[in-house]
């Protein structure tokens, strides 16, 4: 489930009038003890900005499908040239290292982690056969309860796989699509049409989410948490044919319809709020994202080095006590001969300090921090022993199954109501969750879910 408006998303976009991480972070925490009247706040402002953007979307719901059919079509054309240009021998087009792809998933996490959030509300509806695509979607978004297919404990995987979960608060931007996404869903009755308009932009197949798995896979990052959104939101049978479905046959009818497709428009745009994942591509610097990286590590090794080496008069703890020396701190090491750029890392005295379990700074940095010092370091050098990497070569065909979680907290005896609670976006992808969507999904398909038992 990846937005199709979100790569439209420029710096320009409207900012947020109030921090998006309180809300994120209530919305994602205590779901229940957050104030009504602080999401439905959170919300208006919101949709405010989003209705005052352009909207691509048809304005009879009758030319929905052949509008998404469309885009498919054009998405596949673009795709299929970008392929063309690579096979041609060009350069990847977003990611220009390893380092650079980690920093992207780490920098989207906040709303990768709450992903389907925006239709948790629907389940309630369970009787009503118009939501029918609706919870569909929501329980695909939790895999059903397997662990292997729920996104969030997917995407959880991969962050883990390579240590490159955010360890310091992000930009406050970067979590507004979760919070939109968390508080649509814990307030959907009040705002479905809103909900049904978001789902539709964000179910579309976009031309990022395939160039994405494409090039992850040619850094040796597993695309598969891309690649299954790729095959589910497909315009055929998938979520963003679903999404379509949902608006017809949620339609009031008759002088009603014009409201409703006014909020649903105003929700599709809230698709474009916030930081995009095409800004975050962008926004990537190396220099400094190594710099930032060290400012914050800092304070925490400020007092933990000897006195023995000193570089440029100053010892490693006097270099880190104050900040701001951190570029100047990477200068020096390499004026002594510690970092040796545009070579081969192990050649750099620094690297041997802090890679492998026999380094004497082992553990210091995470698997991202660690990427980024080795891509600052190797610069220019390629490292010609490993052979030319062929981008086409699918290094993920083979995937090792997620180990099942034991049931825990869950049972059949449970009413519908506490496997909804279960079910939320803050407790799904936990054991106890996984086995509630397990048994929910089982009712639905069996056409015994009621909440009154």
């Amino acid at each position: 489930m990846i937005s199709l408006q979100s790569m439209a998303c420029q710096p320009s976009c409207a900012t947020p009038s109030r921090a998006a991480l309180p809300m994120y972070q209530s919305l994602l925490g205590d779901p229940e003890t957050t104030d009504p009247t602080l999401i439905k706040g959170f919300l208006e402002e919101q949709l405010a900005q989003a209705s005052a953007l352009p909207c691509p979307m048809p304005t009879e719901p009758a030319q929905l499908l052949q509008w998404v059919a469309d885009n498919a079509a054009t998405v596949g054309r673009q795709y299929s040239e970008y392929l063309q240009l690579r096979h041609a021998g060009a350069p990847r087009r977003f990611f220009s290292s390893k380092a650079h792809a980690l920093y992207f998933l780490q920098q989207v996490a906040p709303s990768k982690l709450v992903d389907g959030a925006w239709l948790f509300g629907t389940v309630r509806h369970s009787a009503d056969w118009r939501y029918r695509g609706l919870i569909r979607t929501y329980l695909e978004e939790l895999g059903d309860g397997d662990p292997a297919l729920n996104h969030v404990t997917l995407y959880r995987a991969l962050l883990a796989e390579h240590d490159c979960l955010a360890t310091h608060e992000l930009a406050d931007g970067l979590y507004l699509q979760g919070a939109i996404q968390l508080a649509l869903g814990q307030a959907s009755d009040d705002f479905l049409p809103e909900v049904i308009g978001y789902n539709l932009g964000y179910e579309q197949l976009p031309l990022h989410l395939l160039i994405t798995a494409f090039e992850l896979n040619e850094l040796g990052i597993d695309p598969y948490y891309f690649t299954l959104h790729a095959t589910i939101d497909n315009a055929g049978t998938g979520h963003a044919h679903k999404a379509v479905a949902a608006v017809l046959d949620l339609l009031p009818g008759g002088a009603g319809n014009a409201v409703f497709l006014e909020r649903l428009r105003a929700g599709y745009n809230l698709n474009d709020l916030g930081v995009g994942s095409s800004a975050v591509i962008e926004g990537f610097n190396l220099d400094h994202e190594v710099v930032q990286m060290l400012e914050r590590k800092r304070r925490f090794g400020q007092f933990m080095h000897s006195d023995y080496c000193r570089l440029e008069g100053k010892t490693v703890n006097e270099w880190l006590a104050q900040p701001g020396q951190c570029g100047d701190f990477l200068t020096a090491l390499e004026n002594k001969g510690w970092i040796k750029r545009h070579q081969d890392p192990q050649a750099s005295r620094f690297w041997q300090m802090i890679d492998g379990p026999g380094a004497p700074m082992f553990g210091v940095f995470n698997g991202y921090e660690l990427q980024l010092l080795k891509d600052w370091i190797a610069g220019d050098w390629v490292d010609t022993q490993s052979g030319v990497n062929n981008p086409f070569r699918a290094r993920f065909r083979r995937r090792e199954a997620v180990a099942s979680i034991p049931a825990a907290g869950a049972t059949p005896a449970d009413s519908t109501r506490e496997l909804i609670r279960k079910m939320s976006p803050s407790l799904h992808a936990s054991p106890e969750g996984l086995e509630a969507t397990r048994i929910f999904t089982q009712r639905l398909s069996e056409g015994v879910l009621s909440l009154e038992h």
